[in-house]
């Protein structure tokens, strides 16, 4: 049931982090604040959507 994403700044689009998630418990996608080194600062990460 893990599946994994990739998360993405959603200020300059760049893709940070790879995570992995329980699809069963958190069936919505995902919002985290991370650092981004592009950006220098923590900002908002969402889930990439899926293709």
């Amino acid at each position: 049931m893990r599946v994994t994403f990739i998360l993405r700044c959603t200020v300059c689009g760049e893709e940070n982090y790879l995570s992995e998630k329980n699809k069963k418990n958190t069936p919505d996608r995902l919002e985290v604040n991370k650092y981004c080194p592009r950006c220098r600062k923590q900002t908002l990460h969402k889930e990439k959507t899926k293709r």
